[in-house]
């Protein structure tokens, strides 16, 4: 099955970026202690998120992988969009550890060693970050993955975050005072702050049985069935991938059972195709001994 197949590319593509994230954060976090640098420890313990962020997506999507069962007979789909709101959570409470941190450097003394090794080090692990970022958005949108989307969005906010901190290293080591560091732990912050924002903000819709069609949409793409004389209450929920549709229309009660279903099928077989994405539907018929409607 395509669902099945997709879920284990995603789980190889975040095992294959856990190995990558790991080695920046390790990377970062050793220069950080070494060069005595709040903005390259912060950026490694962002990327260390990165890492726990993969974990809980690839547990994530284990879960959202499960075939329907008699408990859950929608599937297991919203454990993808618990993982992605729980990555959310994880930027937002690192990124307040961080502020926290910057406040208190901001009363104690301290000293940077900038080396050209430990510069060096970061604009590779920056490179690499840029490589994965892409690559995972890209698979994200291919694939239609909640967790590989909300994953790039962490990661693209650690791109920002190396920026700034190479900038800082250069500063100093050009002989700007070592409190910029603290000042750039700050927008360090920023960025964390806001890629956790764009991760929740991204997946609490489908918690929350947000729209995913609009109406004009639905009508638009049955206009041309004849036999449909009224189409009302519609109401949509679910994923971009795949939605929960239902509606009531209005047919010639003169129109048999078998005819009525023959209808349903054709109706499930345009959407699924015109909207490029699985569409479970659900639809109440009615008779109607009026003449056509102009709602369509």
């Amino acid at each position: 099955m395509k669902i099945e197949s997709n879920y284990k590319k995603v789980k190889n593509i975040l095992l294959i970026l856990l190995l990558a994230n790991l080695f920046v954060a390790i990377s970062k976090i050793i220069i950080g202690l070494f060069v005595n640098s709040s903005s390259v420890m912060a950026d490694g313990l962002h990327s260390i998120s990165d890492s726990a962020s993969n974990i809980v997506g690839i547990i994530g999507i284990t879960m959202a992988s499960k075939p329907r069962d008699t408990e859950h007979p929608y599937g297991h789909k919203k454990f993808e969009t618990i993982s992605s709101i729980f990555i959310g959570l994880m930027l937002l409470l690192l990124g307040i550890n961080v502020i926290k941190t910057s406040i208190s450097k901001l009363f104690i003394p301290y000293t940077l060693t900038i080396t050209i090794d430990s510069l060096i080090i970061i604009l590779i692990t920056l490179i690499i970050n840029i490589f994965v970022a892409i690559y995972e958005n890209k698979q994200g949108k291919k694939l239609n993955s909640k967790i590989l989307i909300a994953d790039s969005i962490h990661t693209k906010s650690d791109i920002f975050v190396s920026i700034g901190v190479l900038v800082t290293l250069i500063g100093v080591k050009l002989g700007l005072p070592p409190t910029l560091d603290t000042f750039v732990s700050f927008i360090v912050a920023f960025f964390i702050l806001h890629a956790s924002y764009e991760i929740i903000k991204e997946n609490i819709s489908s918690l929350t049985d947000k729209i995913m069609i609009e109406e004009s949409v639905v009508i638009d793409i049955l206009k041309d069935f004849a036999d449909i004389e009224d189409i009302h209450n519609i109401r949509s929920r679910g994923y971009k991938d795949h939605i929960f549709l239902d509606m009531h229309i209005k047919v010639d009660s003169k129109l048999n059972v078998d005819e009525a279903h023959t209808l349903v099928h054709k109706i499930e077989d345009t959407l699924n195709y015109r909207l490029n994405k699985k569409v479970d539907l659900i639809i109440h018929v009615e008779p109607n001994k009026n003449n056509k409607s102009d709602y369509l």
